[in-house]
C-alpha cells in the first residue's frame, strides 16, 4: 500500500530529560507532563504509512522545537528553553537556570537536528503534498496562552490565516477532521486560538502547504480514559484517536 504524501511533525510529544542537565532540574514529573503534548506521538504517529515523520524524544519543558532560535528567557520564560512552564512552575533549581553556553549545547544536540530533519525531508521528498505540525491543547487555556481562561474547540487547525496553506485546502482538511473524528461543525475551528507557531510559519512560506493541528486534551486526558494519579491513558483510547486521524488523511487523499 502506498503511503500518505504527508510530512508529520510532532515536536512536543517527547518525555525525556536530557542527561546533561538532569542534576539542574527541579520540575516534577506531573508538571513536566502538563507542559508537554503527552501521547501525541501515539495519537498522530503513523510510521511508514506517511512519507515523513519527524518527532523529538526530549520533553518540551527543556527544548521547544516550535520556537525561534532567538526566542529565549528572560524575555520569554516559555521560549526555546524554559525557566518556567506554561503554568508558571520552575523548570530548574534556583541559580541553575541555563546560561548561553548550556542553551547552545541543548540546541546543538536536539533543536537543530530536528529542524535539519525537516529541511532534509522537504528537499528529498518532492512528492509531498501536505505537512502537518501536530500538537495538543488544554481544554481551558492557561494564563500564558493567547486565549487565557477560554474554553477551546475539540480541534483547531491553523494555516496562518491563509499564508501557510490555501484556505480552500485548509477548509477541506477541516471537513475531513469532522468526518474522521465524528465531530460537529462547531467542534473544529480555524486559526482560533492557534493560527500556527514557528514551525508552520517558517516552513509554510514555501510551496508545500503546512497546517498546525491542535487536539483538545479532553478527548483523552479525562475520565473514563485517563488516570490522573499514574498519568496514564487507556491504550484503546489512543488507538481509537490514531484510527480517526488515519481516517482523516484517507478522506483527504480519498484513499
Amino acid at each position: 500500500m502506498s503511503c500518505f504524501p504527508v510530512l508529520l511533525s510532532i515536536p512536543h510529544g517527547g518525555t525525556e530529560v536530557p542527561a546533561e542537565i538532569r542534576d539542574r532540574v527541579t520540575i516534577s514529573a506531573k508538571d513536566q507532563f502538563e507542559d508537554s503534548d503527552a501521547f501525541t506521538q501515539g495519537i498522530y504517529g503513523l510510521g511508514n504509512e506517511v512519507m515523513v515523520q519527524v518527532q523529538s524524544p526530549v520533553a518540551r519543558a527543556f527544548v521547544d522545537m516550535n520556537r525561534a532560535e532567538e526566542d529565549r528567557p528572560p524575555q520569554n520564560p516559555d521560549g526555546i528553553v524554559k525557566t518556567q512552564t506554561c503554568h508558571g512552575k520552575a523548570v530548574y533549581l534556583p541559580g541553575q537556570e541555563l546560561d548561553d553556553a548550556w542553551t547552545q549545547r541543548l540546541l546543538d544536540s536536539y533543536y537543530f537536528p530536528y529542524h535539519r530533519s525537516i529541511t532534509t525531508a522537504l528537499t528529498q521528498n518532492p512528492d509531498l503534498q501536505l505537512a502537518l505540525d501536530c500538537h495538543s491543547m488544554e481544554k481551558v487555556a492557561p494564563v500564558i496562552s493567547p486565549d487565557p481562561g477560554q474554553p477551546r474547540p475539540l480541534i483547531c487547525l491553523g494555516n496562518n490565516h491563509g499564508k501557510s496553506c490555501p484556505q480552500e485546502m485548509a477548509d477541506r482538511l477541516a471537513e475531513c477532521f469532522r468526518e474522521g473524528f465524528g465531530l460537529e461543525e462547531k467542534d473544529v475551528a480555524m486559526n482560533k486560538p492557534f493560527a500556527g507557531g514557528y514551525i508552520t510559519r517558517t516552513y509554510g512560506e514555501a510551496a508545500l502547504p503546512w497546517v498546525q493541528v491542535e487536539m483538545n486534551r479532553s478527548l483523552y486526558l479525562s475520565e473514563p480514559w485517563f488516570d490522573a494519579e499514574t498519568l496514564t491513558v487507556q491504550p484503546e483510547r489512543l488507538q481509537y484517536l490514531n484510527q480517526c486521524f488515519r481516517k482523516t488523511l484517507s478522506l483527504f487523499f480519498k484513499k
